[in-house]
């Protein structure tokens, strides 16, 4: 069988995109096709999968893989990709779009040039701070790095900086250790989780998709490849995790590199600079209704933490290449 394919990334962060409406797939066939088309060896070589499907309830379908042929959640990078596919296949003459990924829909925006699509907005949505629902292991979770309730920004306005724990937080953990994983947790903050004999101070955020973000002197310098793939595994996160280490340069500048459960170290991560924004304003670091300048090693994504609770996530889609693919 024959499949035609398109190459497109954002910042780097690589895909083969499919329309699974032409080219239908078992899902059951997905993880051995994704793992033979991501090899950079013998297949088109890629981050992952991406079938374009149709949709009910939205526009269109995102149906992620990962290139180990783990299914994933939601792709910041490639949610915009998708957006750019779908227009400039003429399958669509909209500039605003609704994507589901995963049961969730994501609101798009299209931004046009002499150039075509170049810059696509993603209303992300709301992140998940509650643990239980990232997840991460309740049972290991010291409830004084919890916070509990009320508003996020004023919590915020508590933290000095980001190795200080919430004194609030702490005081109250006491009475609220069973309560841990339930609605009334509002984050996991700078928890420490040790790991091959080190320390790792995380801040727990899922974007649709766990993440935990770790603040580092020099992301140049910093082990992502050794740090990352124990954390991903680690017993804390059940379901894996992606693992984001940021290197704060100011208020609305920082500096990251990522590690993609089920792919490894990637040039950009989109939910994972959306959830390091979220991160960065719980830990007192950035400020709602900023945009933050994300410097990933493929470019710059931007992300903004609105006050009306959702994130808003800008940047680049462009396409690399079409071909054609054999698979058995």
């Amino acid at each position: 069988m024959k499949i035609e394919f398109t190459k497109m990334h954002g910042c780097g962060n690589d895909y083969v995109y499919i329309d699974g409406e032409r080219f239908h797939i078992d899902d059951d066939r997905k993880p051995d096709i994704v793992r033979f088309i991501s090899d950079r060896h013998k297949g088109v070589g890629s981050d992952g999968v991406i079938f374009i499907n149709p949709s009910d309830e939205a526009d269109y379908e995102m149906d992620m893989y990962n290139s180990d042929g783990s299914r994933s959640e939601m792709c910041g990078n490639g949610i915009r990709c998708v957006a750019k596919y779908v227009y400039d296949k003429g399958k669509t003459d909209k500039r605003t779009l609704d994507i589901i990924s995963h049961g969730k829909i994501k609101h798009i925006e299209l931004g046009t040039d002499r150039d075509g699509i170049t810059m696509v907005k993603v209303d992300m949505g709301e992140p998940i701070l509650n643990p239980e629902l990232i997840p991460v292991n309740i049972s290991m979770l010291d409830p004084s790095y919890v916070m509990y309730g009320g508003d996020v920004q004023s919590m915020t306005d508590e933290a000095d900086d980001a190795d200080k724990v919430d004194e609030t937080s702490k005081t109250d953990s006491a009475d609220k250790a069973d309560t841990a994983g339930n609605a009334k947790a509002t984050a996991v903050r700078m928890f420490p989780v040790t790991a091959d004999g080190a320390e790792y101070k995380v801040t727990c955020i899922s974007m649709g998709n766990p993440h935990a973000i770790i603040y580092v002197d020099d992301t140049a310098g910093t082990d992502v490849d050794g740090t990352g793939s124990i954390l991903e595994k680690h017993p804390f996160f059940p379901n894996r995790t992606n693992v984001e280490f940021v290197q704060n340069i100011d208020r609305t500048h920082v500096k990251m590199r990522v590690w993609e459960r089920g792919t490894g170290e990637t040039l950009a991560c989109g939910t994972g600079c959306c959830a390091l924004t979220v991160a960065g304003v719980l830990n007192g670091l950035y400020d709602r209704d900023t945009d933050m300048d994300i410097e990933v090693r493929g470019g710059h994504i931007i992300v903004n933490y609105s006050s009306d609770g959702h994130v808003y996530m800008t940047g680049p889609a462009q396409t690399v290449y079409e071909g054609t693919i054999g698979i058995k």
